[in-house]
């Protein structure tokens, strides 16, 4: 399938180097997956890889940034500005170690609700991860969601989300559930360092999982699916050794075993910095 001009908001910002939270390395070899799988059975956090109707407790909340913003821009998911505009539109968090299992979790979704607060509504508000939380757990914790201003807000009653956000941590009930972003496919940003040997790409925007579990790449003169690495949040590359010719195909495999593969998702002529948006998207 082709690839179709994206709307403003979502696809052509432009993109800014974080060198202190996007550091240009080289790929990483593809053994550290079972080992980051292997850290989140230790700590029996296996559940938070499906979605799963049961609420979770046992989880605190603050936020971060203004009152009723974005959270700021960066992150460890590499989404910057972006997460302020179309789709995400400032519902966003961070989430502590144990959730965010080394970039992978980043695009995955979750219902949150706050019932500690007499300010809280008890209604569950969906979020999407785009960063790694700086700091540990709180006392008792299980798990931590740093949140947009604009989240925790969402989470109070009317009128009452300066309460919420002025109640320190908060605690929440959690849990995994399909993200769905109408009227929006796939997009891939053509990452910062990418050259015609070492190409690195953002991945934003998937439907149902949200977090990919491989992504493999087809290139114009080979019609073979070659894997790429995880580079780091939701970022991968590839760096073979030799030139890399476009157009690219991308195959995508999400957690749960899906596959997605658009034809020519990145063109012959691409531009560092510019995001392509396909036509499909995960049912």
């Amino acid at each position: 399938l082709p690839i179709s001009p994206c709307a403003d908001l979502v696809c052509d910002a432009a993109v800014e180097f974080l060198a202190k939270s996007s550091p240009l390395l080289p790929c990483p070899a593809s053994l550290p997956r079972a080992i980051s799988l292997a850290f989140v059975v230790a700590f029996g956090l296996l559940q938070i890889q499906s979605w799963s109707p049961r609420w979770l407790s046992g989880a605190g909340a603050t936020y971060y940034d203004t009152p009723n913003g974005d959270g700021g821009e960066g992150g460890a998911c590499g989404y910057q500005t972006a997460v302020g505009k179309q789709s995400f539109n400032s519902m966003i968090a961070v989430e502590s170690a144990l959730l965010y299992r080394g970039g992978e979790a980043c695009d995955a979704c979750y219902e949150v609700k706050c019932t500690s607060n007499a300010a809280c509504s008890s209604k569950p508000v969906t979020i999407v991860i785009t960063d790694l939380s700086p700091g540990g757990l709180f006392h008792r914790e299980v798990a931590h969601f740093d949140m947009s201003g604009t989240v925790m807000g969402t989470m109070a009653k009317p009128d009452m989300g300066d309460k919420v956000r002025a109640g320190g941590v908060v605690r929440i009930q959690y849990r995994r559930v399909p993200c769905k972003y109408p009227g929006v496919n796939v997009a891939f940003k053509v990452d910062q360092g990418a050259n015609p040997f070492y190409f690195n790409v953002l991945i934003e925007f998937e439907d149902a999982d949200g977090n990919l579990n491989t992504v493999d790449l087809m290139l114009a003169d080979n019609r073979e699916w070659t894997p790429m690495a995880h580079n780091w949040g939701a970022t991968w590359c590839l760096n073979n050794g030799r030139r890399l010719r476009a157009p690219f195909g991308l195959r995508l495999t999400s957690d749960s075993g899906r596959v997605l593969a658009p034809n020519n998702a990145i063109p012959v002529a691409w531009k560092l910095g510019k995001t392509y948006c396909s036509l499909v998207n995960y049912p």
